[in-house]
């Protein structure tokens, strides 16, 4: 494959440039029409074909995309010699296989959160993945949002100081999976923030839940991770809340940041705030504590959609040889804070270490 024209725009009826990214997206369900149509607009990348067991889905395809085959075998997409990656959007449980079929064939491949159900089985794609000499980028969206980058500036800049704690807020009224619980429906966006914006790693995680549907998996949850820092990272995640709330705080000892997803405008707002603590912990009396709130500002962000801002990377990553911000060990790192999270739950909440 050739190097992309800077700028090539991809038409949807246009013949295909030959030196542009050619994806076969694997399931159109839920998640996989927004896959479809952000590669298919993303410069440097199109769509040669979906995939899908559903007849009416594929003729749904069709019907917006004329130039996109529609493929019901899945070992069709990856004998083609002309599609140069797979972009998976299929039931979990199914992550772990077809991504390894399709490393397998010499795609390049994209994984829609979470990357697989176990953390063995991650790093087992993310080291095929190096041994084939392939991009393996998995699909954690929030990472590529204007917000989070801003955030992730702030930190490496020491605008925020030494950051003390992260906590979310992550509820709405559905959607509720009947293969993962709300851990690893929702949880994992804010493990894949918090391990984009922190350098530290959590060492150990515990976790409290309760299932609300009869025979669901768990609805609600309050998931803490602890590091080895004086650092905690807190995350509410629920599926029954009245009202859509995506509300996260960074705490630094210099300044604060409030990141609202669910407003248009002014998503981070950062805080001249905090706490001067004068004198001695041991001499209670003469020990001061001062409290400033000076100003506040949002920051101009990047308003490209993440989900085309990723698509944009994964193409630029397969031209360039070069890793995704999501790559597979990262994913893999994702995999492991859900497990241990899954094992505090069936502990009562207990403290459980990170395997690493």
């Amino acid at each position: 494959m050739v190097r992309l024209v800077e700028d090539q725009q991809v038409g949807p009826v246009d013949p295909e440039p030959a030196d542009v990214v050619k994806v076969a997206v694997v399931g159109y369900g839920y998640w996989g029409p927004n896959l479809v149509r952000n590669f298919f607009e993303a410069p440097g990348s199109t769509v040669s074909a979906v995939c899908d067991l559903d007849q009416g889905r594929l003729a749904a395809v069709c019907k917006r995309y004329p130039t996109i085959a529609p493929v019901t075998e899945y070992r069709e997409a990856l004998r083609d010699p002309a599609i140069d990656a797979v972009a998976i959007a299929t039931p979990v449980s199914t992550h772990y296989r077809l991504a390894k079929e399709a490393l397998e064939a010499g795609k390049h491949v994209w994984v829609e959160k979470p990357l697989t159900m176990s953390y063995p089985e991650a790093q087992r794609l993310t080291e095929l993945a190096e041994r084939k000499k392939r991009v393996l980028m998995v699909d954690h969206v929030f990472v590529y949002t204007g917000a989070v980058q801003r955030i992730r500036t702030s930190i490496d800049g020491a605008e925020l100081g030494t950051v003390l704690y992260y906590d979310s807020v992550r509820v709405n009224l559905g959607l509720l999976q009947h293969d993962v619980n709300v851990i690893w429906d929702l949880g994992v966006h804010d493990f894949s923030i918090v391990d984009y914006l922190l350098p530290q790693r959590p060492v150990a995680v515990s976790s409290v839940g309760a299932r609300h549907i009869n025979g669901g998996s768990e609805s609600i949850a309050y998931v803490t991770l602890h590091f080895q820092e004086n650092l905690i990272a807190h995350f509410h995640l629920n599926w029954l809340a009245p009202v859509k709330i995506r509300l996260t705080t960074v705490c630094g000892s210099r300044r604060m940041v409030v990141y609202d997803d669910t407003i248009p405008s002014e998503k981070v707002r950062i805080y001249d705030r905090g706490v001067t603590v004068n004198g001695s912990l041991e001499d209670r009396t003469r020990l001061l504590v001062e409290y400033r709130s000076g100003d506040m500002y949002a920051p101009k962000l990047e308003q490209t959609e993440a989900l085309q801002a990723a698509a944009r990377h994964f193409a630029s990553c397969i031209v360039e040889g070069s890793r995704p911000r999501t790559d597979g060990e990262a994913g893999a790192r994702i995999v492991a804070l859900a497990e241990a999270a899954q094992r505090s739950l069936a502990n009562g909440g207990g403290l459980q270490r990170v395997e690493w």
